[in-house]
């Protein structure tokens, strides 16, 4: 791999993990909590240049000495099965890509709760049986001593309604506007939800918080899931692509008139209470969270990119400047499609952000990536790349050819033609 992209992902990353045994390495980090010796960051923690050790903090877990190769980016495959549970697909898949030591693999968006879905064969991160499916996934990367985040996710006014009804759900989302050939949604209430559930004549719980906050609480306590049962190293937030944080963050899809709506301010908190409220939970260095500046897919397109994302930049940074990273999709693709940016571009959000952390994802082809490293410092991710290319990492540093992807396949259910069946290079 050029060296700057390597570097770029060593800052995310840390360039060693344990030069010692795992063994060894937890017992140094128990003598030193002992000792009251300052700690070391997870493994998404910036790490200084003479580093020795670093180390999944909260978790103990160590992994042996290893170099950094890239991101894979999150990638929706609907491999789940109807309870939105993983099986041995998945543990095969997540394994094939983290086959380079030290690759980043940010999962596919995983539902936070059921009523936060609204998709089949999408995995959850909610119940019981999806987090000990999860955790056999985790356990196959870190076997590869590679690490995985998971995202985040909830549809909002992009879900299938039929999907909801059927599982017992109502079709919900920030505001009243629909997308196309869709029913309008139901803005998520600031009332008390109590009174809500009382209007719609169903039993009430105790104390129960107002139904926005409800869905904050969903997404920290996917977080704690994700990390602290099912192994996750990390958990991405999606704030991008036109779901439901976006739908609160847009101008155009956000009519709201109360504290979440009407102005940039109230159209970030959503979002920045999502994050606060992972953060707490887990740790600001196992969270990162990803926006789409420029995209319009789902319909969610907005009129004051600038001004918004840069308030929205400003405060995640002030508020949670030792977050993980921030990641963010370039303006030359919306969602499978390439496009021409124009004068768009996410250089307005380097500016407020360098020189932490920072993923961009969209469109990358391997010199652009290296361009990209080379001038702008970021960290590379690839996403449809990597799906025929499992070993993309190898055939970036080697320059081997990529296998082209075959777009059918991308969406077929549980099914391993076109997921784990792609050739590692020779």
């Amino acid at each position: 791999m050029h060296f700057k992209l390597r570097k770029n992902v060593e800052r995310l990353l840390g360039k060693t993990r344990c030069l010692q045994s795992p063994t060894a390495c937890c017992n140094e980090r128990a003598n030193s909590v002992r000792s009251g010796a300052s700690q070391t960051p997870s493994p998404l923690g910036q790490l200084t240049g003479d580093s020795q050790h670093s180390m999944a903090v909260d978790t103990y877990i160590c992994f042996p000495s290893h170099k950094i190769d890239h991101v894979l980016a999150p990638l929706t495959r609907f491999r789940a099965n109807a309870q939105h549970v993983h099986g041995d697909l998945a543990v095969e898949y997540y394994r094939q890509r983290s086959s380079e030591p030290g690759t980043l693999l940010i999962s596919e968006g995983a539902f936070i709760a059921g009523k936060a879905g609204g998709f089949p064969h999408v995995p959850g991160v909610w119940t019981d049986e999806q987090i000990i499916a999860w955790k056999k996934v985790t356990d196959a990367v870190h076997e590869q001593r590679s690490f995985l985040y998971a995202q985040l996710w909830a549809l909002g006014r992009t879900a299938d309604p039929s999907v909801l009804e059927k599982d017992g759900y109502e079709y919900v989302g920030a505001s009243d506007i629909p997308v196309t050939d869709k029913p309008k949604p139901r803005p998520l209430t600031t009332c008390g939800y109590a009174e809500l559930l009382a209007a719609m004549s169903k039993p009430l719980t105790l104390n129960p918080p107002t139904e926005i906050q409800e869905y904050v609480q969903l997404y920290a306590q996917a977080a704690v899931n994700a990390v602290q049962k099912a192994g996750f190293d990390g958990v991405e937030i999606h704030a991008a692509n036109g779901y439901l944080i976006t739908q609160f963050i847009h101008d155009s899809i956000n009519n709201r008139t109360d504290e979440y709506g009407g102005s940039i301010e109230n159209r970030a908190r959503f979002a920045l209470e999502v994050l606060d409220a992972c953060v707490k939970a887990v740790g600001a260095s196992k969270v990162g969270i990803r926006i789409s500046p420029w995209e319009a897919y789902n319909e969610s397109h907005i009129d004051n990119t600038i001004p918004q994302y840069t308030y929205l930049v400003n405060r995640i940074r002030e508020l949670h400047p030792d977050i993980a990273y921030l990641h963010v999709t370039e303006p030359r693709v919306v969602s499978l499609e390439s496009r021409d940016p124009n004068d768009e571009s996410n250089d307005f959000i380097r500016k407020i952000w360098s020189p932490l952390p920072l993923i961009s994802a969209g469109g990358y082809t391997r010199d652009i990536a290296i361009e990209v490293a080379d001038t702008k410092g970021d960290i590379i991710a690839f996403g449809r790349p990597f799906i025929p290319n499992p070993d993309l990492p190898r055939r970036l540093r080697e320059n081997i050819a990529l296998t082209p992807y075959d777009r059918s396949t991308f969406y077929t259910p549980e099914t391993a033609k076109g997921y784990t069946d792609y050739p590692f290079a020779s």
